[in-house]
């Protein structure tokens, strides 16, 4: 009786290892996503395995490479490009070699599906409430500085723009420079400036080059949302790390341009008010582990520009008349712009 327990036992943990091998067995997948039309390759298109969070993004040139160790074959890749129907791939071995090529997408008015009205995915035109939105193709072919500015060009938008970095959005009128009926969200978070109560544009908000989408919902929102949600509110979502992976960077300069300016009083500062313009910016996003349950995302930006100098240097007199350049030392030395 002990002999035939002994085996039992020997046999029992013999089988349980190689299923427990079996399972653990890491299966790798290379291919190549196509543009149908074009035949070149898709960049950064998504490729997942159906049903979960473990993907990748393929490369400049469209080639990808996904490996995982906690699916068992056959499993079913999904292929996803923005503008282009999605395509499933079954994969029946491992190393196999896909090759997909990815059919173009008619776009449909009001087809686009939002959260923000009902906090659950919906499409536009079932949303209870107007809810305007920006995808990652329209913020890219937008013909604004950034995909902020671009908020303005949404219905029912107004923008306050006090300085390159300091734009505030509003909507149903009853605008200020510290606009505290609007709320603005980055992925659910406040984006309020802290000790300031109302949000500082994109300040200390969301880099471009991690920006998924934008929603914006024109009126009150307070049943969902609190009570200070009545003039407008605004969700910018960023990129999902186990979806959207790699290193991507951007560079981008420009102008501001203004009259002939005078620094400082000195007329022999007279100086061309043309100013430059420049920003950096840098993303890094990865999925780590044998499941890829850890995903980190790295965001880095750098921006630096010269709005415009106030030239105007004139001075007040007590009758708030302007009373001419008389200077420091004058009785009625008011200066309207001083450094």
């Amino acid at each position: 009786m002990k002999k035939f327990n002994s085996l039992k036992f020997f046999f029992s943990c013999f089988f349980l290892f190689i299923g427990m091998g079996l399972y653990a067995q890491q299966i790798t997948v290379t291919g190549i996503v196509l543009d149908g039309d074009t035949k070149e390759g898709a960049p950064f298109a998504n490729v997942v395995v159906k049903g979960t969070q473990t993907g990748v993004s393929t490369d400049i040139n469209g080639k990808f490479e996904l490996t995982t160790n906690n699916e068992k074959l056959p499993f079913t890749l999904v292929v996803s490009y923005t503008g282009f129907v999605d395509e499933e791939v079954e994969v029946t071995e491992n190393n196999q070699n896909i090759s997909v090529s990815l059919k173009t997408d008619a776009v449909i008015i009001g087809e686009g599906v939002v959260v923000s009205a009902s906090r659950q995915p919906e499409r536009i035109l079932e949303s209870p409430v107007s809810v305007e939105r920006m995808d990652t193709r329209m913020i890219k072919n937008t013909p604004s500085a950034s995909f902020y500015d671009a908020i303005e060009n949404l219905k029912g938008v107004q923008m306050n723009t006090n300085s390159l970095t300091f734009k505030s959005v509003n909507t149903r009128g009853f605008a200020t420079f510290a606009n505290v009926r609007f709320v603005q969200l980055i992925d659910g978070m406040d984006n309020a400036a802290p000790g300031l109560n109302f949000p500082a544009g994109n300040l200390v908000g969301i880099s471009e080059l991690d920006v998924q989408n934008v929603e914006l919902v024109p009126g009150a929102a307070s049943a969902l949302y609190g009570p200070n949600a009545f003039n407008g509110i605004l969700f910018m979502n960023s990129k999902d790390p186990y979806l959207q992976q790699g290193l991507t960077a951007m560079v981008r300069t420009g102008l501001t341009v203004q009259d002939d300016i005078v620094i400082n009083e000195d007329p022999s500062t007279l100086r061309d008010g043309t100013n430059g313009f420049g920003e950096f910016a840098i993303r890094f996003a990865e999925a780590f582990g044998a499941e890829e349950k850890l995903g980190i995302k790295l965001n880095f930006s750098y921006l630096k520009g010269t709005d415009w100098y106030a030239n105007d240097y004139s001075d007040m007199d007590q009758n708030g008349i302007n009373a001419g350049n008389r200077g420091v030392g004058s009785s009625s030395y008011d200066g309207v712009n001083i450094y």
